[in-house]
């Protein structure tokens, strides 16, 4: 089993921020910072998350190597779970 090393591993707050933008309905709606690096967080958490559960889903099915489909099988309960 491989040893879990921590990236220091971030979105872009631009990205991040035109990312949440293209939602808003309105012209007048405007994003602060600190929800823009709030958001960044949420995000970085949510696809390490998803990376860890996806990789258990193919250590369960005795596969070396993490799948599209290991993914999609941990999908609706990580959308759950956030």
């Amino acid at each position: 089993m491989a040893e879990h090393q921590e990236a220091d591993v971030s979105f872009r707050k631009d990205t991040v921020s035109k990312l949440l933008c293209s939602f808003f309905k309105e012209d007048k709606t405007r994003l602060s910072s600190d929800a823009t690096l709030l958001m960044a967080e949420v995000l970085k958490i949510f696809v390490q998350e998803a990376a860890v559960r996806s990789q258990k889903q193919a250590e369960s099915e005795d596969c070396d190597q993490v799948d599209i489909e290991h993914f999609e099988k941990i999908l609706p309960q990580l959308l759950l779970d956030f």
